[in-house]
Formats: structure tokens, sequence, C-alpha cells
């Protein structure tokens, strides 16, 4: 059984934690396969957004302990770096990359939901940075995405304090974006991954771009940033056909040839 499950759903892509008889604890192999899905589907100009879900009712509960020992810094180095292979590729992606969030999403799961960029939860989720629990600080992103998503004095007492959140506690925190019904929110995020594919690929990508290093830069820097690509996006085929539409009186239909995401330089 493969660790990892992809299905397509138009430009939609479905990748899917598959180890529901460990609630999708993350070893070894199911980092490196859910690596190698998520760029696969960024070198897939026939994908246009991505969900993140896991199987059996469970999104991740975090590393799979039991295959964690004591080791030196250069094999727990490389350990590491295979996780953080996972959150590159959901941050190096221009297309929109959503979770789907059913049960527990403990530990290096947490970090995994929190590093997309929409959360979609079922009711039932929990939340948790147990990292604590073992000795370990966290990795997979979490000291980026959860300040950014909370702020850093919310993000301080997840990590140290640990206390399991429930879904509506997290919505109003940040942490996640919307609340669904349990069991609902695979189809809720397909259905929203469907609307941002029908949206234009190059803005997208640019609006991901900046928000994630708008923070870093000085606040005139951006302002320069800002105008490099909204002049590079006048010139877009998405554009284009969006003030046409617009003239028409009829709805756009992007997506048209040269409008795949692109990579912004940072």
């Amino acid at each position: 059984m493969t660790n990892v499950l992809v299905t397509d759903d138009g430009p939609v892509r479905v990748v899917m934690l598959n180890r529901p008889e460990v609630r999708n604890a993350i070893d070894i192999p199911l980092r490196i396969e859910l690596a190698e899905a998520l760029e696969t589907a960024d070198a897939d100009n026939s994908v246009r957004a991505l969900v993140l879900t896991g199987a059996g009712g469970t999104f991740c509960s975090g590393g799979d302990i039991s295959t964690m020992r004591r080791m030196p810094h250069d094999a727990a180095t490389e350990r590491a770096q295979m996780a953080q292979r996972i959150i590159r590729a959901i941050w190096n992606t221009p297309k929109p990359v959503l979770a789907a969030v059913e049960g527990a999403a403990y530990g290096a799961g947490a970090a995994l939901a929190a590093a997309c960029d929409r959360v979609v939860a079922g009711r039932a989720a929990k939340f948790a940075t147990t990292f604590l629990n073992v000795g370990l600080a966290g990795d997979m992103g979490a000291y980026a995405s959860l300040p950014g998503r909370m702020g850093m004095a919310r993000a301080r007492q997840m990590l140290m304090m640990a206390e399991p959140l429930t879904a509506e506690d997290a919505l109003p925190l940040g942490l996640i974006d919307a609340v669904v019904g349990t069991g609902e929110s695979l189809a809720e995020a397909v259905s929203d991954a469907h609307r941002l594919a029908g949206l234009p690929a190059g803005a997208l990508a640019t609006m991901k771009e900046m928000l994630a290093t708008a923070p870093t830069r000085h606040r005139l820097e951006v302002l320069d940033l800002e105008v490099e690509q909204q002049a590079a996006l006048f010139d877009s085929d998405d554009f284009a056909e969006g003030i046409a539409a617009f003239h028409e009186k009829r709805p756009a239909v992007f997506g048209g040839v040269g409008s795949h995401p692109r990579k912004v330089a940072r």
C-alpha cells in the first residue's frame, strides 16, 4: 500500500497521506513520497490547485515516534531535512495549497496544515504542537507558519503549553480558515480549490509570494515590488481576458496559453 494517494478532480490534485493504521504518522518513506507528490504536482501544468488531506478520518498525528531513536547530528540533520523538503514544496509552488483536516493535526501534522495557504477543518478536528512531549522543539516550518497565522504571542503559548485546540478555538486565532461539519472538510476544500483554480494563476502566484516575503522587507521595498509585479501582470493573457470580459459583460475565463503560474523572483 502506498503511503500517499494522488487523485485528480479536473485541475485540482488531491494528495492524501495514507497510513491510517497509525493515524497518518510521518515516517521516512511518507516524508519522501509526500515531497515527491507535491513536487510532481508543482511541475504539472494541468494542476492549478492542490488539496492535502489524510486517510481514515485523521489528518496527521505527527512524526512517527516508533521510528525515532537517539542519533548523531549528521543523521538527525538528514532526517529533518526530509521533513523540511515537504514544506519547501508547499511554499515554493506558485499554486495554492489547501489543507482538509479531520481528526488530529498534532505535532508535525499541525505544522503541515499551518504551512498551507488555506486550512479547512471539520468540526471535530483538533490541533496541538506536542513536540515537547518527546524532547523536541518542532520543525516543518512551525516557527514561520504559526506566528504568521496566529501572531508570536499565541504561537509561543501553543508551542510551549501544547494544549489542544478545537476547530472552533482555532478559527478566531487564525490557525485555520474555515470550519465545516465533521467529515465535510475534503469536499469543502476541493470546492474552494476549484474556485481558486479558475482564477488568474499568475496573479495568485504573486499574491502567495508577496504575502510570504513582504513582512521581512522594508515597506518602501514592498512598494517597488508591487510595481514590478503589477507591471508584469498588466502584460499577461489573464489580465487581457479579465478586461475583455468586463467590457463584454461576461464572466472571465482565465487559464489561456501563457497563463500558468510562474515562480516569482525573491
